[in-house]
């Protein structure tokens, strides 16, 4: 399953929260990086570190693909190479 593929296939509600979590964080910690007032080193810092966990966080739980199109997707596949190599 190619990755444009996997990024379309349904997602498991669990990820969904979490992919909606971590896009959550992104956004509050992009606000307070982008603040126009003066804060400690040691809070934009942090909201640096939340920044890029919170993406990586929505980034894999995008591309988390529930276990029927995982399987109906290497259905797909399994048929093609058994026929390519005959």
């Amino acid at each position: 399953m190619k990755l444009v593929e996997r990024a379309k296939s349904p997602t498991p509600k669990f990820f969904r929260i979490l992919r909606a979590i971590g896009l959550a964080l992104l956004a509050i910690s992009g606000s307070v990086i982008a603040a126009p007032v003066v804060l400690p080193v040691a809070v934009v810092s942090i909201a640096g570190y939340i920044a890029v966990a919170g993406g990586v966080i929505s980034a894999v739980s995008q591309v988390t693909v529930e276990e029927a199109a995982l399987l109906k997707a290497e259905q797909e596949i399994i048929p093609k190479s058994r026929s390519d190599g005959d």
